[in-house]
């Protein structure tokens, strides 16, 4: 060997890897510590994320399974199979599928209830939407008839049970009430068999779980039945039902089957197909249908009319023959007359002919006029029909993808939003699982400083030596991660998926195992851990061996900011003096600790901040936003007789009209989500805002306080628009001044402006005036085709008011017996109390989660403020020592010790309690879900719930370290290395 050649590393011997594992067993309590975060880490991310993509991939298959059409085409005017032709031309549609449909009235204990009935595929065919049978079998017959889960939940009804239904009147006019009765009399009711108990494919929501919540309740409800294929025409063919005019049509686009229905790529696919039908398709076949229902209607005419005008020929043939017959006879009589002698008196019988002649000549004038009155009839009927015609409007198509499907739209929100706290919340987890990796293999290799370069001096290489830290940090890593993978596919999804089939009823629901993600999720925290360790283990190795194997130079004295205050300096204590020093010194442990229990804090205040949200929806809604005291809906029919009840009772103080219905509201992106559209009479729009405090909607700033738009400003219903409830609005992003498409009770959807939003926390309501609820439906036309004809010949001047806002009198308790007893009455479709719904509103799915946030939380605080702990006091062993040699007694330097932690402890808790109501605002932010919003609410009693936890573990933690100092020895802690 050259006399300058470098010697060679020595390669890992068994003494070395012996010695490696003899120190990582000493060093059980930095391993368990980053053992510990990891697995907490990896729980969260995998964890909501887990039971939030099981649901997904239920909803799935569920949906592949029962055909859930991807595309929904409606018109205003019916569809045809020539439309079902053009569509299938379409080259990315795999299939299509006219759907004949019903609307009818339910009888029901309860009073009317509003329903669509849906014919059945043909037996053995693969269908689209096809129910999903829960008891029971699908209709096979004309008598039978399957109703959802839903349906038979609300009216109490079971499997065998005999409903009674008829043909819906679509009049909402209080001015046809009576023909409406009449022809809802005259339409035939018939007595169906209930067969099966269905789920509706488009809503999978649990009728027996939260949908009871007054957030997802319908006021109005319209149920979906289903028939067997030909069974409509049978049982409505009187009642005027074509079958060769469709409700809809429903499509499957090629591709999409195999995409993830929650995803962007089927979005956009669906998107693509949705484009081209409105560009392809949609134009020519509006003009088509427009042009078939002319000439059908022109036929039509053009037939009656012949008809009519021959029979008035044929009338007046028969007229014309009588007069020539007459005058026939009249010329007789005159012949005969003249050959009486003059002053010779008339026969008897020739003046009786004169009479009898006279009397016919009379009648035949009558009857000629009479047929002249009949002619003028027809001809102003046929005039007034022909221009019946010629202002037939054309037909207009709405393409609609699955997204505007409100029960679809519902469940992707819902569980979305909360898989959006399972992305936040593990984000601080890496950071302070870093930040304590950082600090623990930091202390790790300075405690090994003077064996890691003996090691460099014997020749052992840098990357032997790191490894020996950085696979130490490895292990605790993988095996934390694979507990968290544990506790993150198996036991959170688990506890999460029992509350999530509260919510809906979604068959099938299975854990599964994202290898994907989960090997992410490990990498993520390996990738951090490992940096801190390789980071802490390089940079001392980055010295001489011979500097290493010296103890490490105490940091050099210097005077602290506190110092120059010289006010508060002079009255400090010698030991609060020697803590302030330590403290600010120390930059590193300060950045640490303060760090660490900032985002322990956050956290722990985030999780009560959504509990404190959730629980103050409820008041905040019924006891701020809503100033009524009780919602009264009538049954059909007994409207006059609720509002008679409801002043004859003399409990009310102030009355409001209105109708609710069920609508849809869709923004421009084609989402969809159900609404309650309340319609208010043109001469109480004032007086809506006695019932509502309508302020505009609220914002949350930066620092997380509530901005008021223009102070108390109020908003006002007029007839520029819609008022949508922000509730309704956030869900959909829509804002004031947008155009959005809103559907009512038995309507195609119409383009419409939002005027406002207003603030509003529980349910998803729209508020629209009387003359623009007319103006935008002028004839309230449904999907069927008897009712689009029965429809246009309806007059919408004014609406029948089925229900009642009002003001109660008496305490709450007297107003909720008192709204128990209006449920009772015969006219009473439904009641609600205020002061009841804000004492039982409640969201156990968000509690749920909240709940496991907040255990989660505080055992991460638990652990970093036990490793911070640890790791403050095995750098100061030999400061400890000294301490015990100057005679302090052990709770004196129990107390030395722990009042910095203390005083450390309480900075982080300043700092993380504003830190922790920011992001509360960020995360009830990013829960998007219809009909809720969350507006930050946190109580007082939280923050100090906040702070007693993180002391309670600050304390809980001293009694670990307090033992770890007594057994300090002062003699070989002060022993020196050299």
């Amino acid at each position: 060997m050259s006399k300058n050649a470098k010697p060679r590393a020595h390669g890992v011997g068994a003494a070395f890897v012996l010695d490696t594992l003899r120190c990582w067993l000493r060093a059980w309590k930095p391993f368990l510590s980053i053992l510990i975060i990891t697995m907490l880490g990896v729980a969260v991310l995998t964890g909501i994320y887990a039971g939030c993509e099981d649901t997904f991939n239920a909803a799935n298959r569920f949906y592949r399974q029962q055909g859930l059409h991807d595309v929904q085409v409606v018109s205003t005017m019916g569809l045809t199979d020539d439309d079902v032709k053009a569509l299938s031309a379409q080259s990315d549609v795999e299939q299509t599928q006219g759907v004949r449909m019903e609307r009818i009235d339910v009888s029901t204990d309860d009073g009317q209830k509003a329903a669509t009935i849906r014919e059945l595929g043909k037996v053995g065919s693969k269908s689209l939407d096809e129910p999903y049978v829960l008891q029971g079998h699908l209709p096979q017959n004309d008598g039978e008839i399957a109703v959802t889960e839903q349906f038979v939940h609300d009216v109490h009804l079971k499997l065998g049970d005999t409903i009674d239904v008829r043909a819906a009147s679509t009049s909402t006019d209080s001015n046809d009430s009576a023909d409406s009765a009449d022809s809802a009399d005259k339409a035939k009711s018939h007595a169906l068999k209930i067969v099966g108990i269905v789920t509706d494919p488009a809503d999978l929501t649990n009728p027996d779980g939260y949908s009871d919540s007054t957030f997802r309740s319908s006021i109005a409800n319209d149920y979906s039945f289903y028939m067997a294929n030909g069974a409509l025409e049978q049982l409505f063919g009187d009642d005027g039902y074509d079958p060769d005019v469709y409700g809809a049509i429903v499509l499957r686009i090629a591709g999409a089957a195999q995409k993830d229905a929650f995803s962007d790529a089927y979005d956009s696919l669906t998107s693509s197909a949705v484009h081209d039908i409105e560009q392809n398709v949609q134009g020519t076949r509006e003009q088509a249908r427009k042009k078939a229902l002319v000439d059908d209607a022109q036929k039509q005419l053009d037939d009656a009319k012949n008809a009519a005008y021959a029979k008035l020929d044929n009338a007046q043939q028969q007229l014309n023959a009588q007069r020539s017959q007459l005058g026939e006879q009249r010329s007789q009589l005159e012949a005969q007359t003249s050959q009486i002698p003059a002053g010779m008196q008339m026969p008897a019988q020739l003046s009786a002919s004169q009479e009898q002649l006279a009397s016919g000549e009379a009648k035949l004038t009558a009857a000629q006029r009479d047929l002249d009155s009949q002619r003028a009839k027809l001809e102003n009927t046929f005039a007034s029909e022909q221009q019946k015609i010629d202002d037939i409007e054309t037909p207009r198509w709405y393409v609609q993808s699955r997204s505007a499907l409100s029960g679809f739209s519902s469940l992707k929100s819902d569980i979305s939003s909360i898989e959006s706290l399972g992305k936040a919340f593990p984000i601080v987890f890496l950071i302070v699982a870093v930040m304590m990796s950082l600090t623990t293999m930091s202390r790790l290799v300075e405690e090994d400083r003077g064996l890691v370069g003996t090691y460099l001096g014997l020749g052992y290489g840098r990357i032997a030596i790191t490894m020996r830290y950085a696979l130490f940090a490895l292990l605790a890593c993988l095996i934390g991660g694979g507990l968290g993978l544990l506790i993150g596919f198996l036991g959170i999804p688990a506890f999460l998926l029992v509350v999530i089939r509260g919510l809906y009823a979604i068959p099938d629901m299975r854990l599964e195992y994202d290898w994907a993600y989960g090997s992410i999720g490990i990498a993520l925290f390996v990738v951090g851990v490992l940096g801190a360790a390789l980071f802490a283990s390089i940079r001392e190795m980055r010295q001489m061996p011979a500097t290493l194997m010296r103890p490490k130079a105490p940091k050099a004295g210097s005077r602290i900011l506190l110092e120059h205050i010289t006010p508060i300096w002079k009255r400090m204590s010698f030991l609060n003096k020697v803590t302030a020093r330590n403290i600010f010194r120390f930059k590193s442990r300060l950045i640490m600790t303060v760090g660490g229990v900032a985002g322990c804090t956050a956290l722990i205040l985030c999780g009560l901040a959504i509990n404190d949200t959730v629980a103050a929806l409820g008041p905040n809604q019924y006891r701020g936003v809503d100033q009524y005291d009780t919602l009264v809906m009538a049954n059909t029919g007994d409207e006059d007789a609720m509002r008679k009840q409801l002043k004859s009772d003399g409990k009310t103080t102030d009355m409001l009209d209105a109708r609710i219905e069920s609508g849809e509201l869709t923004n421009t992106a084609d989402h969809g989500t159900s609404v309650q559209l309340t319609v208010i009479p043109q001469n109480q729009l004032r007086e809506l805002n006695t019932m509502f405090d309508l302020q505009p909607a609220r914002n949350d700033s930066l620092f997380g306080w509530m901005h008021k738009s223009n102070g108390n400003s109020t908003v006002t219903l007029n007839n520029s628009g819609v008022i949508v409830a922000q509730s309704a609005a956030q869900s959909l992003n829509v804002k004031a001044g947008d155009e959005v498409s809103l559907r009512g009770d038995g309507t195609q959807p119409h383009k419409v402006k939002v005027t406002a939003v207003t603030r509003s926390l529980i349910g998803a309501e729209v508020f629209i005036s009387e003359d623009l609820y007319h103006q935008i439906f002028p004839a309230s036309t449904s999907q069927t085709a008897s009712q689009s004809k029965q429809s246009q010949s309806n007059d919408t001047s004014e609406t029948v008011w089925n229900a009642v806002y009002a003001k109660l009198k008496g305490s709450g308790q007297e107003q909720i017996d008192y709204v128990n007893q209006l449920e009772d009455h015969a006219a009473v479709m439904s009641a609600t109390s205020s002061a009841k719904q804000a004492e039982d509103f409640s969201f156990d799915l968000m509690g749920a989660v909240v709940a496991l946030i907040v255990a989660l939380a505080g055992s991460l605080a638990l652990v970093v403020l036990f490793t911070l702990a640890h790791t403050n006091v095995s750098e100061r062993l030999r400061e400890m020592a000294t301490l015990k040699v100057l005679g302090f007694y052990d709770r004196e330097v129990h107390h030395y010790v722990n009042r910095e932690m203390m005083v450390l402890t309480i900075i982080g808790i300043i700092i993380g309690l504003p830190l922790g109501r920011w992001i509360s605002g960020l995360l009830t932010g990013a829960l998007n879900m219809p009909g809720l919003y969350f507006e930050v609410s946190i109580a007082w009693y939280s923050y100090l719930i906040t702070v007693v936890a993180t002391l309670a573990f600050a304390w809980l933690v001293r009694l670990f370290v307090n033992p770890v100092l007594d057994r300090i020895d002062p003699v070989s802690s002060l022993k020196s290395v050299e």
